[in-house]
């Protein structure tokens, strides 16, 4: 893998580079390649500096690697993805280190990827072809592998707060953006304490009241802030376990904790969270020499980064008059190790594959070749996608939990970019291959498309 990388008029820290450099760990996709070359050349222009943006650099392995090649039966695409099932690293070689010297610690790969062929109908695409070219469209397959290093080590903080009336806030060091952490985390309150997620109060990102964070990125907020949050809650039923055990006067060997209740074991006898949370701020009524208050915190910094992996399956249909691209399908597999919330995960694919479309079809940062200044310097030039550019979206899940974090979750924040770019130009390229197209820049303008298109003809 060769990349000449332009990063801008300059580079201000290593963040500049993780599109670039940072990210090449994962050029090797899901397949046991026995060994790798990687070659990053850096090149500074007049031009803005980069950024990390959704994904920074994970695109590019499934976009380059020939197991991840557009998939059309009856073609040798077809037997190329049935040479990529058999060279996919299966399940049997986990924990299995890299030619490029990383760790994936588990997955499914080919599992995944024989779910999403299935799901996605493959075998009855050359049908869908065919309809497409009676109504003058040219339709397109990609099947595409995509893996994403996710929540790399580094610490994340959380509180667990109890309040005199037995009420409970939450206080997060990650900051929600919209992928919906106030659900996420009271979820993950509830299945361990069992309280009510409307009885909870969320607080995140407040400086002035949240003991320490790292902030949201890297897809890290539910594997770290999540398992910091764990913590935090298992010493909230540590502590309590004491004070019920005199609630109760029985044993604090003896005391259970299920469903935000404790008891005694063999006995019908037990407390709940709530009037516990309560006796905790009564000194007379707790165990000789115990803090009185019923607040915990919790700071998780993972051992090695996780791996979420999946499979995406896109056909596009190309217009031959205009070179006009629409989306017909579109279908994912993803392992993201433990779902917590089925809804808020397929929140963040979709999210992910829009921004992925967008960049693959529209998206472009554009200069006067003559003179540098920007043009596109609104949403009146810069294309963005909107809904109507979208076909509906089918997500499965293939969950494969980590043991790298008490919770089992890999993250999903960057999911579905990781694929959505590969698997749509992938995509494109089946479509227009027909007439002799074989290469094409982002983004799939229907200028380009058509461009490309006349060229292949007037060359045949």
């Amino acid at each position: 893998m060769r990349t000449l990388a332009n990063v801008g008029a300059y580079v201000s820290s290593d963040r500049n580079l993780l599109a670039t450099f940072s990210n090449v760990f994962t050029l090797v996709g899901v397949y046991a390649f026995p060994s790798a070359f990687v070659h990053v050349t850096c090149v500074l222009s007049n031009t803005n500096s980069t950024a990390p943006y959704r994904g920074a650099g994970r695109p590019r392995p499934p976009m380059s690697s020939s197991g991840s090649s557009t998939t059309r039966p009856g073609s040798s695409a077809w037997i190329r993805w049935r040479s990529a099932g058999r060279i996919v690293i299966p399940p049997s070689a986990m924990p299995y280190k890299t030619p490029l010297g990383l760790t994936y610690d588990c997955g499914e790969f080919g599992k995944g990827m024989d779910e999403a062929v299935k799901h996605a109908d493959v075998a009855g695409f050359a049908a869908r072809r065919e309809a497409s070219r009676r109504q003058g469209r040219l339709r397109g397959l990609a099947v595409v592998n995509a893996i994403e290093r996710a929540a790399s080590p580094g610490p994340e903080f959380a509180e667990v707060r109890f309040n005199p009336s037995g009420s409970a806030t939450v206080f997060m060091g990650t900051k929600n953006q919209g992928q919906g952490h106030e659900t996420t985390f009271k979820q993950i309150l509830h299945e361990r304490l069992g309280i009510d997620p409307k009885e909870v109060r969320f607080i995140d990102g407040d400086t002035d009241r949240v003991g320490f964070g790292m902030g949201t990125m890297g897809s890290r907020s539910t594997v770290i802030g999540g398992t910091a949050l764990t913590m935090a809650a298992d010493k909230v039923i540590a502590k309590g376990r004491k004070i019920a055990a005199k609630m109760l006067e029985a044993a604090e060997e003896d005391i259970t904790f299920a469903d935000a209740r404790f008891g005694v074991k063999g006995t019908d006898r037990s407390v709940g969270l709530k009037e516990v949370a309560r006796t905790a701020f009564v000194p007379a009524s707790l165990p000789k020499g115990l803090e009185p208050g019923l607040y915990e915190t919790g700071t998780f910094s993972p051992p090695a980064d996780t791996w979420p992996n999946g499979c995406h399956v896109c056909e596009v249909e190309v217009d031959e008059a205009t070179g006009a691209v629409s989306l017909a399908r579109y279908l994912i597999v993803d392992d993201v190790g433990t779902v917590i919330n089925p809804v808020t995960l397929k929140g963040q694919i979709h999210g992910g594959v829009a921004q992925g479309v967008g960049q693959a079809l529209m998206e472009q940062v554009i200069y006067d070749r003559e003179n540098g200044a920007l043009l596109t310097t609104s949403f009146m030039e810069y294309g963005m996608p909107r809904a109507d550019d979208f076909c509906d979206m089918h997500v499965e899940s293939n969950p494969v939990p980590t043991k790298l974090n008490p919770l089992g979750a890999k993250g999903a924040g960057e999911a579905g970019t990781v694929g959505a770019l590969p698997a749509v130009i992938n995509a494109v390229l089946d479509a227009l291959a027909p007439l002799g197209v074989r290469a094409l820049d982002m983004p799939a303008t229907s200028e380009r498309v058509w461009q490309a298109m006349q060229a292949a003809r007037a060359g045949a």
